[in-house]
């Protein structure tokens, strides 16, 4: 479970920061790296805080006492693996979400909006999903399976950013001008990551199962292959909607495929059997596929598709547990397909609505609150001129390397001539 728990902070920090960074453009790369930094310090020492005893402290439906365990008072030090494995969790639920913000979203109101989501959004949702206590909301009382967090990760991660981008707007010339990926061979080695990063995600899950404090492994084997297989489906169901859709099969398609897989598979790792987890792998990489063309038809601008994928794929993978899962599996719940009826689909159901509408309505409230307050968009000029130089000083490759030897730091920011739009824009 250690290697488990390490494997996980992994997944935010490089992998997420490297295939958010590498996505962005290059101007910003900087300040996408930094998101993901940033929120691991200050959701790590939260929930430590306060975030495990709202999600485990207790009963309650929403969450538990704030200040039963504040700082892991009373919590055995033979627990604290646990808690540490929880917590990477937040962080990278919390980071997820700065994908959709890319180039616009003020660093200061990122640093606002990281613990008041946390608290207010998050720790809540853990306890309504990993709690598990009959008075529990999507886990307990409604009885919706999800494993490693398809509801209470991708799902909420994915209806924030929703709300953010439309209350932030769109970027500069979007979608007119091209954004391109500046460089997707970080991305490709940030997916790479991520996935390795996954085994630890869902399998540690099972590992603690319905009895953390026994570590007893619950269908490990049955989680590792069913993560492997869901993500070659979704590569597979991505490349081949891409190839219809545009007539190319690309590297930020494989690599988004790889985590539309792990997303969708992750509520569902161990319920399914094999072929349930392929299905599951190719549906929500053709649907997620298509549903990152959406932000054109609708108008809102998700920098680097965290509704498409994180938030299409999480309902994917939490719905369709009540079409594939068996009675082999953890939950012992037999779905549509193997003669359950619709019970388990409407529970999975039930699920997602509540954990969009929840972290629908809040996210707004504190997303208003910073908007009206100290804002949350960047000045124009800022980001038309990068806010990698204007929120950090830095640039992140030195391109006037002939006039300092301080690669792109503070003093060369200063004394080089601000980049015009043009220069700006990736490569």
């Amino acid at each position: 479970m250690l290697v488990a728990t390490a494997f996980v902070m992994m997944m935010t920090v490089p992998a997420l920061a490297l295939f958010y960074g590498g996505m962005s453009r290059s101007k910003s790369v900087l300040n996408m790296m930094m998101m993901s930094y940033v929120a691991a310090a200050i959701v790590g020492i939260l929930y430590v805080a306060v975030g495990w005893s709202m999600g485990f402290g207790g009963d309650g439906t929403l969450f538990a006492n704030p200040f039963e365990l504040a700082w892991l008072d009373g919590v055995s030090t033979a627990d604290y693996i646990f808690v540490m494995f929880q917590m990477t969790f937040a962080i990278i639920t919390a980071a997820l979400i700065s994908g959709a913000v890319a180039d616009r979203m003020k660093f200061s109101a990122w640093v606002l909006f990281v613990p008041l989501w946390a608290v207010i959004v998050y720790f809540p949702m853990a306890h309504m999903v990993f709690s598990c206590t009959d008075d529990s909301l999507i886990c307990g009382r409604i009885g919706a399976q999800d494993y490693a967090g398809g509801t209470a990760v991708h799902i909420n991660a994915g209806v924030a950013a929703l709300v953010l981008v439309v209350l932030l707007g769109k970027r500069i010339g979007w979608p007119r001008e091209q954004m391109r990926p500046h460089n997707l061979t970080l991305t490709m080695l940030g997916a790479g990551l991520l996935w390795m990063g996954w085994y630890g995600f869902n399998v540690g899950s099972i590992v603690f199962g319905d009895d953390p404090e026994t570590q007893f492994p619950l269908e490990t084997g049955r989680t590792f292959a069913n993560t492997t297989l869901a993500t070659f489906g979704a590569i597979l169901g991505w490349l081949i909607i891409e190839r219809l859709l545009h007539k190319k099969a690309t590297s930020l398609g494989a690599a988004s495929g790889i985590v539309a897989g792990l997303v969708a598979i992750t509520p569902a790792a161990g319920a399914v059997n094999l072929s349930g987890a392929v299905a599951i792998g190719l549906i929500a990489g053709a649907v997620c596929a298509w549903a990152v063309g959406l932000k054109y038809r609708l108008g809102y601008d998700d920098s680097l598709d965290v509704v498409g994928v994180h938030l299409v794929g999480g309902i994917i993978g939490t719905v369709l547990i009540g079409v594939f899962s068996t009675a082999e599996g953890a939950g012992g719940v037999d779905g549509l397909l193997y003669g359950g009826g619709v019970g388990s689909l409407a529970d999975q159901s039930l699920g997602v609505v509540v954990a969009v509408i929840y972290s629908g309505i809040l996210t707004a409230i504190i997303a208003l609150a910073i908007k009206y307050t100290i804002g949350l968009r960047l000045d124009e000029e800022d980001e038309v001129n990068g806010i990698d130089l204007a929120a950090h000083g830095e640039s992140a490759y030195d391109l006037h390397s002939g006039t300092s030897g301080s690669g792109g730091s503070v003093l060369a920011a200063s004394t080089a001539p601000a980049p015009t739009r043009t220069e700006g824009a990736s490569a």
